[in-house]
């Protein structure tokens, strides 16, 4: 059924009579917001789970968790929650402290000889809290390229040695930057004093305890196959599913697959502050508070932001933390191909509340439906999330939409007969991503990664030593330009990337790579 205009602003008016008793939404009422968000925009599926006073109070799937077979989803299917997972791996080490085995100062190189960053003292100082915290010195995204698209050949000792090669932005311990390639070498911690893959040890000794039954650290550990949420995504302007992510070797930064049902217990643990019952703790008190700690500034005002009077947004140890109509709220989102996800705690209400999708962009409800509930119980009058978010997902896609099409644009029109292409031709090479080579193949130029074989696509010249990249590899728009410096014969020595479209997922770190001729 087509949820009219005048449905939608029931609800809404609806919602914000119950806002004003700050007794949440019953179970009802989220279900009308979740069919209002996903006809407001295309979805394939969604699942969403609130918790609240140690109880699970909803926990239900929409829609579809597959668009080819027709499988519906529930509370039992599994989705990839992607970044949702460093939680996860901040909730591992507390335990490893717990247990004596490490402390949150400890300098990485004591534990991971072989780590090395791009400065003698940031190697030397650098802690397991560094980490987890983005403030690293290092660009946003950097060197994700070796683990985003899947199916690359790089290892984590790749990662670790990687950081060497890379360019800081701003001085050690200063500037929040987000970073999943550190989550990797926290991960790496966890083997290296446990004997365990990280998976292994969180489905072992969190996911076990917590009987979360239907999840696992990596999609290839889910005991069983069936209802599992297939990924979709906007390719080329159609909705499609795409194929699951392969997330192993980022695993402690992105590789959980879990059902809503599941991660309530985990919400609930955590809103217990890490025990499991009145007698029995996962994590001691004393180290899940560091976890909930703001270590690294994301923003400060003095006059709170409208709408929940916001002063100061900061990050702890898998967790962002900021203040909302004066509540604590420890947050995280996930984002991989054709999935997307939002955890929301509010410790003061005993509150938590997960969504997880699988529609990239899917109208941004993974943020809509999460702040309309939590909205319900802080007592504040309810913004129309779903419109707002909407109208700022369709200008973002305009503006992306534009500069793309202008590009291609002026491609096709773009003159060549002054280009030898055989002057391009050849093998290059960046410190940390290995070689790309540049063929001809019928008269055109065509680029690939080596280490990352997905990575492949006819080059179109656009203007000036620049060309255009369309990768063969359409799961996430990342087309990118490549920029040639040349030698006085007019030969290409070097080359520079970096996105196309200014919506690029960060993740796409092109403009981080420097590759130099090596034949």
């Amino acid at each position: 059924m087509k949820i009219t205009k005048p449905f939608i602003i029931i609800i809404i008016l609806a919602i914000g009579l119950q806002t004003a008793y700050s007794q949440g939404l019953t179970s009802l009422q989220i279900d009308s917001i979740v069919q209002v968000a996903m006809d407001s925009n295309q979805h394939a599926g969604l699942a969403v789970a609130v918790v609240k006073d140690g109880e699970i109070v909803h926990s239900k799937g929409y829609g579809l968790a597959s668009m080819e077979t027709g499988a519906k989803v529930d509370n039992h299917t599994r989705f990839s929650i992607a970044s949702n997972s460093k939680a996860f791996t901040s909730a591992a080490l507390a335990i490893l402290v717990d247990e004596g085995k490490i402390g949150w100062n400890d300098k990485v190189v004591d534990h991971i000889p072989e780590f090395k960053m791009y400065d003698t003292y940031v190697t030397a100082n650098f802690t397991i809290i560094d980490l987890l915290t983005h403030r690293s010195g290092l660009d946003l995204g950097a060197g994700d390229l070796m683990w985003i698209p899947d199916g690359n050949d790089f290892t984590v000792n790749d990662v670790i040695t990687s950081f060497q090669y890379q360019t800081p932005v701003s001085d050690f311990r200063t500037k929040y930057d987000y970073d999943n390639l550190l989550y990797i070498v926290a991960g790496e911690i966890i083997v290296r004093k446990t004997g365990n893959t990280w998976s292994e040890f969180v489905e072992s000794r969190i996911m076990d305890p917590l009987n979360m039954n239907e999840s696992a650290g990596v999609l290839r550990n889910l005991e069983s196959k069936n209802n599992i949420a297939k990924p979709h995504s906007y390719i080329d302007g159609e909705f499609v599913e795409i194929e699951e992510f392969d997330a192993t070797m980022a695993a402690a930064a992105a590789g959980i697959y879990a059902s809503v049902d599941d991660l309530s217990k985990w919400m609930i643990m955590q809103l217990n502050h890490g025990a499991l019952n009145d007698s029995i703790s996962l994590i001691s008190k004393r180290n899940h508070a560091k976890m909930w700690h703001p270590y690294t500034n994301r923003g400060f005002t003095a006059n709170g932001r409208h709408p929940y009077n916001t002063h100061f947004s900061s990050y702890g140890l898998g967790w962002g933390i900021r203040d909302i109509a004066g509540h604590i709220k420890l947050s995280h989102t996930g984002g991989m191909p054709g999935m997307l996800s939002q955890t929301i705690l509010i410790p003061e209400l005993d509150l938590g509340v997960v969504v997880l999708t699988n529609a990239d962009p899917g109208g941004y409800s993974f943020l809509s439906i999460p702040n309309l509930i939590i909205d319900s119980y802080i007592g504040v009058d309810s913004v129309d999330w779903i419109g707002r978010m909407t109208s700022a997902l369709k200008d973002r896609e305009a503006e992306g939409d534009s500069v793309v099409e202008a590009v291609w644009e002026t491609s096709h029109k773009a003159k060549t007969k002054h280009l030898n292409f055989e002057d391009y031709v050849g093998t290059f090479n960046d410190d940390w991503f290995g070689e790309m080579e540049i063929w001809l193949k019928d008269k055109e130029l065509w680029i690939k990664s080596i280490r990352s074989p997905r990575l492949v696509g006819k080059m179109s010249y656009y203007k000036a030593n620049t060309f255009a990249i369309r990768w063969e590899y359409r799961d996430m728009e990342c087309d990118a330009f490549a920029s040639f410096t040349l030698d006085k014969e007019g030969k290409a020595t070097s080359f520079t990337m970096e996105g196309i479209s200014p919506n690029i997922d960060f993740s796409f770190d092109f403009q981080h790579l420097n590759l130099v001729r090596t034949k």
